[in-house]
């Protein structure tokens, strides 16, 4: 029996985190064995902000080297770049056809972005909805983990599959959101406000390129506060993250140990920091290395690239296909 088809994709702007090995990542790697993946480098979508392409090849080359470092097996899933990929392009342009001017306008990110900048309101802004369509139904994908604020997209990518099949036949799968498991880890900035970012708040958040010493410094001026003066009292959110990723990168006996100093009115928030900031260290540092490794390992980089390039054309190429078919395009 096929396995059904998972498609995700990251924009190349700024450096990979640790909420998105901890919200994303970790959970692709759990996915390359029991499901057909697509993973790829949102260059394309990345152009509609950050048009200034003279960093966006190392960009590019950091993220797939990270994704690697972090488990991704680029002979089990098709890890690629978007633009190495043309089929996107056309049925992006296919799906134009039934996009609408008003829906557009009227998404949430669309409206975002128009405040954030706008001097630079692009047609490829506008649409961007609808390259995300063509992104994940190019591979007929079934399952996308999205977060909260991609949703609105998906819903309108099912849209576009179901005006496309309604005029044209039943070619296209409805994508539905997809978390796999339930251990959904949001991961807060360490100073308490929102989520980490790879765009904002730089020094409270922690990415899988910094160095050891960056790491200690981050998490040493993490939030804190006096500690609690009841015995068992409920922790603040950002307390609460600290312990979190304690969590996720110590032992249980420390877990242990500092829920026990916690609960019991002792806890000493500097010794809770040295732990965290010395296991946070000695769990990004490999990623970190690995990931240098492969970077600079250009035959390597680009051996994994065509590889993903080869895997992603040979699907969206099938789709092209029985699109054209479907629309009588074949002259």
């Amino acid at each position: 029996m096929s396995k059904e088809v998972v498609l995700s994709g990251i924009r190349p702007t700024g450096f990979l985190h640790l909420g998105n090995y901890f919200g994303a990542m970790r959970n692709y790697v759990r996915m390359q064995d029991e499901y057909n993946c697509y993973f790829f480098v949102a260059n394309w979508h990345a152009l509609t902000t950050h048009p200034d392409t003279r960093e966006l090849q190392n960009s590019v080359h950091r993220v797939i080297a990270e994704n690697v470092a972090c488990g991704l097996d680029p002979d089990k899933v098709a890890l690629y770049v978007q633009s190495d990929v043309p089929e996107i392009a056309e049925l992006y342009l296919y799906l134009n056809t039934m996009a609408y001017k008003g829906e557009l306008e009227k998404t949430t990110t669309f409206k975002d972005k128009v405040r954030q900048q706008p001097e630079n309101v692009n047609a490829g802004l506008l649409t961007y909805p609808v390259l995300m369509a063509a992104d994940i139904l190019i591979h007929r994908a079934l399952k996308v983990p999205v977060g909260k604020d991609q949703e609105q997209h998906l819903e309108m990518a099912r849209n576009f599959a179901e005006r496309f099949n309604h005029r044209y036949g039943d070619i296209l799968p409805s994508p539905q959101a997809f978390n796999f498991g339930n251990e959904l880890v949001k991961i807060m900035s360490l100073d308490g406000n929102g989520k980490m970012s790879k765009s904002e708040n730089q020094m409270n958040t922690l990415f899988l390129a910094d160095n050891d010493d960056l790491i200690r410094k981050k998490i040493m001026k993490a939030k804190t506060d006096s500690g609690p003066t009841e015995a068992n009292s409920v922790k603040p959110d950002y307390i609460e993250n600290i312990f979190t990723l304690l969590k996720l990168v110590s032992n249980e006996s420390v877990l242990q140990k500092f829920e026990a100093d916690f609960n019991g009115c002792s806890i000493r928030y500097g010794d809770l920091k040295k732990q965290l900031a010395e296991d946070m260290v000695n769990f990004i540092r490999p990623i970190r290395e690995k990931a240098a490794d492969i970077q600079n390992n250009k035959p390597l980089l680009s051996k994994i690239i065509h590889q993903g390039a080869e895997k992603a054309r040979a699907s969206a190429s099938a789709t092209l296909t029985e699109v054209r078919k479907a629309m009588r395009l074949n002259y």
